[in-house]
């Protein structure tokens, strides 16, 4: 299974690899969901509040995302649609780490 600082930053699939920015990952890996959201790494606090299973970080991701724009308001399923991010995949293996 990907760690959680692995599936945040993954930019794609190869096979059964998972794509990750290296560097994304090392600069703001160890970030909450919230200070993701508040540096506006949307997908990588999405991903974060997914990975976390908690209904209560995805409901405050959601709020906090919500009230930045007046336009839509997200749900779940509009949020994975969205980001392109459907759940965490199963049968990943090995992580290639890009720079």
């Amino acid at each position: 299974m990907l760690s959680r600082e692995d599936f945040i930053f993954t930019i794609g699939y190869e096979g059964r690899a998972a794509v990750v920015d290296a560097r994304a990952k090392k600069k703001y890996g160890n970030l909450s969901t919230m200070e993701l959201a508040r540096e506006g790494l949307f997908r990588a606090a999405f991903c974060s509040a997914l990975y976390s299973g908690s209904d209560e970080e995805m409901r405050e991701f959601l709020d906090y995302f919500n009230s930045l724009s007046s336009y839509k308001k997200y749900d779940l399923e509009s949020a994975k649609r969205l980001f392109g991010v459907d759940g965490i995949p199963e049968g990943i293996d090995r992580v290639m780490n890009i720079a």
